[in-house]
C-alpha cells in the first residue's frame, strides 16, 4: 500500500493539473467566442460570393476562365487543414486519418498533399504520403493575408497544370462540441448554378461578364480559403474547450477517489498503531 505522504503528493499534483485544465478551458472559451464571431461574419459573404460567381459563370461558355476549366484528372492535390497545437482531443487525429484514407483511395496517377498546421504535417510526413508543401505556425493568429498566400499558391498550381483537381479536407464548425469533417472540391470552381440558367431578359452587366469573372474568381477563392481557416480555427477552440472540460471533470473524480483512498489508508494506519499499542500493553501486564 502506498504511504500517506505519497498519496497526499498525488492529490496535490492532480489538483494542480485540474487548475491548469480549468484555466485552459477558460482561455479556449474566450478564443472560441472571438473565432465564432469572425466565422459568422465571413460565412454570409462567402456564400453570397459563391452564388454570384455561379450565376455569372452560368452565362458564359466553358473555358471562359482557366480556374473554371475542367480536364481529365491525372494529378490530384489534397489540402489538409489541421492545427498547430495539441490538447484538443481527437480533433487532429480524426482529420489526419480521414486525409490518409482519402489519399489512399484516390485513383489519380499522381497525388500529393499540402498540409496546413503542424499536427497534420507531423502525422502525414511519417506515412507514405507525398507532401508538396506545408504552412505551419500561423493558425493561432489568423490573417486574411495568410488565406491569400495559400489561395494564390493553389491557383498558380492549377493554372500551370501541376494539378487537375484540388480537394480540401477540413473541420466545419457546427457547435462548441460538434465538428464535421468536410471533403470538398476547391478547383476547378464548380458553379452553383447550372449553365442552362440565364438571367432575366434586360439584365445588363457592367463591365462585361468575362471581366467580372476574371476579378471574381480569385476573390472568391481567397474568401473560400479564409472561411475554411476560420471554420478550422473555431472547431479547434471548441474541441480544446471540450477536451479541457472533460479533463477537469476527470481530475475531480480522481481527487475524490484519492481522498477516499487516503482516508482508508489513514484509518488502517491508525488501527494498526492502536493494535500495536494494545498488544504491547497486554504483553507488559500479562
Amino acid at each position: 500500500m502506498a504511504t500517506l505522504r505519497s498519496i497526499k503528493r498525488r492529490i496535490a499534483s492532480v489538483r494542480s493539473t485540474q487548475q491548469i485544465t480549468k484555466a485552459m478551458k477558460m482561455v479556449a472559451a474566450a478564443k472560441l467566442r472571438k473565432a465564432q464571431n469572425q466565422l459568422l461574419s465571413a460565412r454570409p459573404y462567402a456564400h453570397e460570393l459563391d452564388g454570384v460567381l455561379g450565376h455569372i459563370a452560368g452565362t458564359l461558355r466553358k473555358g471562359s476562365h482557366p480556374l473554371l476549366e475542367r480536364r481529365p484528372v491525372k494529378r490530384t492535390l489534397f489540402v489538409v487543414v489541421t492545427s498547430d497545437r495539441g490538447l484538443c482531443g481527437s480533433f487532429n487525429a480524426n482529420i489526419s486519418r480521414r486525409a490518409l484514407q482519402e489519399y489512399a483511395a484516390c485513383a489519380s496517377q499522381e497525388k500529393a498533399v499540402l498540409v496546413i498546421g503542424r499536427k497534420g504535417y507531423d502525422y502525414l510526413r511519417l506515412r507514405e504520403v507525398l507532401i508538396a508543401a506545408h504552412h505551419l505556425d500561423f493558425m493561432h493568429q489568423l490573417q486574411f493575408a495568410d488565406a491569400q498566400r495559400i489561395a494564390l499558391q493553389l491557383q498558380n498550381g492549377y493554372i500551370q497544370k501541376k494539378y487537375d483537381r484540388i480537394l480540401i479536407i477540413y473541420n466545419e464548425f457546427k457547435t462548441a462540441v460538434q465538428q464535421q469533417i468536410v471533403v470538398e472540391q476547391y478547383l476547378p470552381i464548380q458553379p452553383v448554378v447550372s449553365p442552362e440558367v440565364k438571367f432575366p431578359v434586360g439584365f445588363i452587366f457592367e463591365p462585361s461578364p468575362r471581366r467580372i469573372l476574371s476579378q471574381l474568381c480569385p476573390l472568391s477563392l481567397n474568401v473560400h480559403i479564409w472561411r475554411i481557416l476560420l471554420e478550422s480555427s473555431a472547431s479547434e477552440h471548441g474541441a480544446r474547450m471540450t477536451a479541457m472540460e472533460t479533463a477537469t471533470e476527470n481530475a475531480a473524480d480522481m481527487i475524490k477517489e484519492l481522498v477516499l483512498y487516503y482516508n482508508k489508508a489513514r484509518q488502517a494506519a491508525i488501527t494498526k498503531e492502536l493494535n500495536e499499542i494494545i498488544g504491547g500493553s497486554e504483553a507488559l501486564h500479562g
